[in-house]
Order: structure tokens, then C-alpha cells, then sequence
């Protein structure tokens, strides 16, 4: 069976809806899961118009079995919040706050076994924040409601990954974040994530913090050797193939080139920028380390507010997240 993918739809006033219509009208997409919208029947609508789509809806309550669909025909379910008629474009609490519910009941339903994993469209953060919901972003709504301390970023395309120490924090704070337990846990989480893809003793190379990754206390204060080296042999005697850290102005050619399976990036623009520049339509972001299990799976971009309802937004990015997530899903639930 096919596993079912749960997709939230994020922030209504953004690319979200349009993006997921696309992608729900993809046969690449049909071909490997049982896709099912989370969020607002009326803005899937006005996006499967927009984008020339022809499924039609059917709508369901979260708490129900996710029915089952033929051809041309899309599951959602819908939380009734009416938010399928805010106007593109614009910063809404409203659909900020829709967004965090939209995920909150993908949860909940992969916890009920209604659906295998979850892919996210984009939300954006000061809508979110406007809506009550003080979160820097998906993946620490889903570590707080799935009771989560040790979880990471990683970010795939089709020629590397790259998983974060830290991600949505300033640069002073991420350095002083970085500790040899937490290079430890996120080496361990790549390790275990890939195996769990099925790759063999998967080979990972940390970056650097300084520049030349210090190059031997030439530049910095030693913090690769105070914060990264501990941790990196701690993993290597576990049987990790782990190794650095390397100097980031030349570890990300070496793994496009095939050289390394995961870089460990030690923050949020030292993964993020190599990544977007290579690739930016195709990047998928996964939240490893979730308790449970749950598999979660996004698009590598933003909501797109200047393009929003011109029905010009490219699902590349989702039709990616949703095949990582029913490669990475257990076997799919009867429910």
C-alpha cells in the first residue's frame, strides 16, 4: 500500500495552497502516496482554480478515517476555520494561527495512525507570531507538541544533505548553543535517519564554526576543538563514520562532488545558503528526531507573498518533500 501523506496547506495568504494543488495534480506524486490536505477546503479550492487544477474536493472532520479516493478526487480535512477567502499576500494572524492548527492536527492524526507522515507548505512567522503562536517555525511547533528535546534540520537535495546544530537562533547565541552532547546527538541523528532510509554506514563530515575551521587556533577562540571535536570522536567510537571538522568554504563542494552522504552544519545560514544556491527548487526539509517516529517533510522555501494568487508558484520543492516522505514513512496504516 501506498503510504498516506498527510499535507498541511501553512499560511493561506501565501504560495501554500497553490503549490499543494499543483502537486495534488501530479501523477508523479499520486504514483507513490495517498496524499490528503490538511487545512481549509475553500482555500484548496480557490488555489486548485487559480492553478487550472480539475480534482474535485471531498471534505472530511481530522477526527475521522481519511476516506478513500479515486482518481481526480482529494481528501481534506477541514477545521472548519473559515480562512479561505483572506486576501493574498498579507501578513494575517488569522491564517497564522490557522497554519499552527493545520500542523497540530497532522499530528494528532499520524498519531491516531490516520495518516503515515506529514509534508508541510510554507507558513510565515510573523503571521504565526500574530496569531498567539510564539514559535520560530515548524520544527519547534512540532519538537513542543510531540515532547521533543533532541531533533534537528536537515536539509536534502539531490546531491547532498545537510542537517544543523542550530538553526533559528542569532550567530552569538548559536555558538554558545554548540556543546559536544549536541554534536554528538545531531551526528547520531544523521546516522540513524539515513540508515533508516536504508543507507549503509553513511559518511559524515562536520563544518567548521571559524573560518578555516580555525585552522589550529589561527582564527577563533579553539571552539572547534572545545565543541566539535569531543563529540565527533564520541560518535566515531560508537561506529559512526563521522569526521572534521572541515573548513565550509570548500566541505560543501566536496560533498556535492559525492565525497560525504551528510554535512553538519553548525548554523542556520552556514547550511541553508550553500543549499538554496544549489538547490533551490528541489530542497526539501525533514525534521529528524521527533518522538514517535513521525516523519515530517517541507519545502525549502518561504510563502512567497509577492507571488501568492498569480497562480506562477512551483511545487518542485512539495512534490520532493512528498516523495522523502513516503520514502522515510513506516509501512502505511490501514486507518
Amino acid at each position: 500500500m501506498k503510504p498516506k501523506i498527510g499535507i498541511t496547506m501553512g499560511d493561506v495568504c501565501g504560495v501554500g495552497p497553490e503549490i499543494t494543488a499543483r502537486a495534488l495534480a501530479s501523477q508523479d506524486v499520486l504514483s507513490i502516496a495517498r496524499p490528503c490536505v490538511i487545512g481549509d477546503a475553500g482555500a484548496l479550492a480557490r488555489a486548485r482554480d487559480i492553478v487550472g487544477a480539475t480534482f474535485d474536493i471531498v471534505k472530511f472532520a481530522p477526527g475521522e478515517p481519511v476516506p478513500e479516493t479515486g482518481d481526480g478526487v482529494v481528501a481534506c480535512a477541514d477545521l472548519g476555520l473559515e480562512v479561505g477567502a483572506l486576501p493574498f499576500g498579507h501578513v494575517d494572524g488569522r491564517a497564522g494561527a490557522a497554519a499552527f492548527h493545520f500542523l497540530k492536527t497532522a499530528v494528532e492524526m499520524v498519531q491516531a495512525g490516520r495518516i503515515d507522515a506529514i509534508t508541510t507548505a510554507p507558513l510565515n512567522k510573523e503571521a504565526l507570531h500574530a496569531g498567539g503562536y510564539h514559535f520560530p517555525g515548524h520544527t519547534e511547533i512540532l519538537a513542543e507538541l510531540t515532547g521533543t528535546e533532541n531533533y534537528s534540520m536537515m536539509l536534502a537535495t539531490p546531491t547532498m544533505k545537510v542537517i544543523h546544530l542550530t538553526t533559528h537562533v542569532g550567530l552569538i547565541e548559536a555558538i554558545r548553543r554548540i556543546t559536544p552532547d549536541r554534536t554528538y546527538t545531531v551526528l547520531r541523528l544523521a546516522h540513524e535517519t539515513l540508515e533508516r532510509a536504508g543507507q549503509k554506514r553513511p559518511r559524515i563530515a562536520v563544518c567548521g564554526i571559524n573560518p578555516h575551521a580555525g585552522e589550529n587556533g589561527l582564527f577563533g577562540n579553539g571552539e572547534e576543538e572545545e565543541k566539535l571535536v569531543p563529540g565527533i570522536a564520541r560518535a566515531q567510537r560508537d561506529g559512526i563514520d563521522a569526521s572534521g571538522p572541515f573548513p565550509a568554504d570548500t566541505l560543501f563542494y566536496r560533498a556535492n562532488r559525492g565525497d560525504f552522504d551528510v554535512i553538519v552544519a553548525c548554523y542556520h545560514d552556514q547550511g541553508h545558503a550553500p543549499v538554496k544556491v544549489m538547490s533551490f527548487d528541489e530542497g526539501v526539509n525533514i525534521t529528524v528526531g521527533l518522538n514517535g517516529g513521525i516523519i515530517r517533510t517541507s519545502v525549502d522555501h518561504g510563502t512567497a507573498f509577492d507571488i501568492a494568487g498569480k497562480g506562477i508558484a512551483r511545487a518542485q520543492s512539495l512534490e520532493a518533500a512528498i516523495r522523502y516522505a513516503a520514502e522515510l514513512a513506516p509501512s502505511s496504516s490501514p486507518a
